[in-house]
């Protein structure tokens, strides 16, 4: 730092951390990797139904009608808030838009809740559990591999005395559990599923069949008092300005009665349908296909009564709430990647433990039989030769093809004899013999006078074992 200067040298100067990995691996591209990120189960569901919010918002592929539903709730009562409630509250009382505002949010509550959930869809079959119901279909048919094989249809369980009937689905290779499914709209199972409603985008089953129920019974509750209240409102300005002036001076009235008139009494119908279900512990398919219908045998009931009003209401209303078995939010794991063994002496990325196992204990694959050798130390010259067992995973192979050395012609030429090199210590480069590997395949190669070279037959039977031993470890 130079005085005065403040840090002007110094601004030249920055650290940079110095990477301690390779830039790139040899299985690697020598391009710049993108960082891959995780997908979420629900951005890969099979099924056919649309999320957002990352997922925490489940709803059907048909949505128009349910986009119909909010415009009529909200246009509706709008209407009722801004032209009658004021004029009510002054002439009657203010609880009137209280009361309301309470029906309106717990309408668009319960309306939401229903919608936006998981209606207890079933998960579907992995390829390996779906093989594995195959494989016990088989089983239980008696059908051999090459002849016809029934197609699965249905299983039989007794349910508090009932025998009830699971059918197998083939879509979702499943045999689908009691009370269960399959939507078309959605192509999914739905466990104790109820129907498919477009007016709220979703279908109805298990986990969101109370919310169902308490937006139709509140949406009955709020279409009828709003209905009541704008006839009051009309009735009460006809008696001081006439019936004709009175729908002149409030327009919105006469549509919020026309919307009303319409559709109080399929909710009001809709409502008391399913209070009627609610207290007999039935579903909507149930009661349309007539499952427990006496009509079908006297002794045909519904083995999920419990025969009592209050306690299926209870159960149905007041029961734990099951969670959701699809995990539309979790992490997709990343498949196993396919393992490859050494080639070549070059341990591969993906070479797991057993085959590098496999490759050390089988060792004469990797390489040709050894020499062994009871050889005499050259001055100042580590030991070059060994057995072949002793070579790691990993290492270059020695040559295919070894001479026969057994003559003692050529070693002279290479190694001279220790007696005539007593005045030396070490070897010069050129008199030094070269590793094996650096060997060209004609070179004659030793090490002492002493060296012994297997003989082909010990060879053969040496490669013979290690096939043997390869084989049984591959059984194994």
């Amino acid at each position: 730092m130079t005085p005065g200067g403040g840090s002007g040298p110094m601004k030249d100067c920055e650290y940079s951390q110095i990477s301690t990995h390779s830039s790139s691996s040899p299985m690697e591209s020598p391009h710049k990797k993108k960082k891959s990120v995780p997908k979420r189960k629900w951005e890969v569901f099979p099924g056919r139904n649309k999320f957002f919010c990352n997922g925490r918002i489940m709803m059907a592929r048909q949505t128009g009608v349910f986009y119909l539903t909010l415009v009529l709730i909200l246009v509706t009562s709008g209407l009722f808030f801004a032209f009658d409630c004021p004029y009510l509250s002054e002439k009657i009382t203010p609880a009137i838009p209280a009361i309301g505002g309470i029906l309106f949010f717990f309408v668009m509550g319960t309306l939401l809740r229903t919608s936006f959930s998981d209606p207890g869809v079933l998960p579907r079959a992995t390829p390996d559990e779906a093989a594995d119901l195959e494989r016990q279909i088989d089983i239980a048919n008696g059908s051999s591999s090459g002849g016809y094989r029934p197609p699965p249809r249905t299983k039989e369980v007794i349910i508090n005395g009932q025998t009830v009937k699971l059918k197998y689905c083939f879509t979702c290779k499943i045999f689908r559990p009691p009370r269960a499914s399959h939507c078309s709209l959605c192509d999914n199972c739905v466990e104790r599923f109820d129907h498919h409603c477009p007016w709220v985008g979703n279908c109805v089953g298990k986990r969101n069949y109370r919310f169902f129920y308490m937006f139709i019974l509140s949406l009955s509750f709020l279409t009828v008092f709003i209905f009541a209240f704008v006839i009051t409102h009309v009735i009460l300005r006809s008696q001081q300005t006439g019936f004709l002036n009175a729908l002149k001076d409030s327009p919105a009235s006469v549509l919020e009665a026309v919307v009303c008139f319409f559709s109080v009494w399929s909710i009001v119908g809709l409502s008391g349908f399913h209070t009627y279900l609610i207290s007999s512990n039935q579903t909507t398919n149930e009661d349309i296909k007539g499952s427990w219908s006496n009509k079908r045998g006297k002794e045909n009931y519904n083995p999920y009564s419990y025969g009592n009003i209050f306690t299926n209401c209870c159960a149905a209303l007041c029961g734990p709430l099951s969670p959701s078995l699809i995990d539309r939010r979790g992490f997709i794991q990343p498949d196993t990647p396919q393992l490859a063994g050494p080639s070549n002496g070059i341990t591969m990325y993906g070479a797991t433990q057993s085959q590098s196992n496999m490759a050390a204990a089988t060792p004469l694959l990797q390489s040709e039989p050894s020499i062994t050798s009871e050889e005499l130390p050259l001055p100042g010259k580590t030991s070059i030769s060994g057995p072949c067992a002793t070579l790691t995973l990993g290492q270059p192979t020695p040559p295919s093809s070894m001479p026969n050395l057994t003559s003692d012609s050529g070693l002279t030429d290479i190694i001279p004899l220790k007696e005539e090199h007593e005045g030396h210590q070490f070897l010069t480069p050129e008199e030094a013999p070269s590793p094996p590997g650096m060997l060209s395949s004609g070179s004659p190669i030793t090490h002492s006078h002493t060296m012994h070279v297997l003989s082909l037959a010990s060879q053969d039977s040496l490669h013979e074992d290690s096939v043997r031993g390869l084989v049984k470890l591959s059984s194994v």
